[in-house]
């Protein structure tokens, strides 16, 4: 199967490609979508980077990223988020909600600042028609970037609203350990709440710092092809989109990345 219809390169896997070569990378190798960051769209401007990726004929599949809550300016912040998924064609923002605020140990109470943070971003997304995208994390992030740690967490405060105004995450380096993922995934698919899939593996021993430990797909111990057929089976049809951080990955020259990262989609999701 070469079927590439659905798949969708997120930045991160690609760090250090500029955004013009990204794009031209992109459409040589028959790739129809992008997962933008906005780190990096600010390399151009939200109007260049979005007349760009028109012009290219791709389709921006997400934009990461908004949330962490507990900073200073968040509120602000994630409105400018909002908008700039809307100018870039974005229907997805992706959210990593935070960590717990300074000197707290209440993860509940955290949590709860999370559901109040996104309920006061939800009009602006609707009437921007962006979908917010609440993502769960490994909970070895919990204390510091995301106390959304399990599908079931970021559900339970995504029922709160419409699902086209809040949806989740599916990401399989973020979940594949959970035995309650597939129950979930049901769960998410039935509500309608699936807004968005990505892909990484996973790969041990993991770096320092931990963040930077995902593999491109087929080098880790994950089971992708799982994970795609769960989503396929919750009736999700969205785009895949693969999304890496690992140095040895950024190191690289970007269409090589490219090259092996559809290879090992192909491989291994589909």
């Amino acid at each position: 199967m070469s079927d590439l219809s659905r798949f969708s390169l997120n930045q991160a896997t690609t760090k250090r490609w500029p955004m013009r070569e990204t794009v031209a990378g992109c459409v040589a190798a028959g790739v129809p979508g992008i997962g933008l960051w906005r780190d990096q769209v600010d390399e151009l401007g939200v109007e260049r980077t979005a007349a760009l990726v028109r012009s290219a004929g791709l389709t921006v599949t997400t934009l990461c990223r908004g949330g962490f809550f507990t900073a200073d300016g968040w509120r602000d912040d994630n409105l400018r988020a909002i908008d700039e998924a809307a100018a870039l064609g974005a229907p997805v923002l992706v959210l990593v909600s935070g960590g717990l605020p300074p000197g707290s140990r209440d993860v509940d109470g955290a949590r709860r600042m999370v559901a109040d943070a996104i309920a006061a971003l939800v009009p602006h997304a609707e009437a921007a028609g962006v979908q917010l995208a609440i993502e769960p994390l490994h909970p070895m992030f919990a204390s510091d970037r995301c106390v959304i740690a399990t599908l079931g967490n970021a559900l339970d405060i995504a029922d709160a609203f419409p699902a086209a105004a809040v949806g989740v995450v599916v990401d399989t380096y973020h979940l594949w350990w959970d035995d309650q993922v597939w129950t979930q995934l049901a769960r998410a698919g039935a509500a309608g709440r699936i807004a968005c899939f990505q892909v990484a593996d996973w790969i041990t021993p993991l770096p320092e710092g931990v963040l930077l430990g995902r593999g491109l797909p087929g080098t880790g111990c994950v089971e992708l092809r799982r994970f795609r057929e769960a989503v396929d089976a919750a009736g999700y049809r969205g785009p895949i989109e693969v999304e890496v951080f690992h140095e040895d990955v950024w190191s690289r020259p970007g269409e090589d990345v490219l090259a092996e990262t559809i290879k090992g989609y192909l491989q291994h999701v589909l």
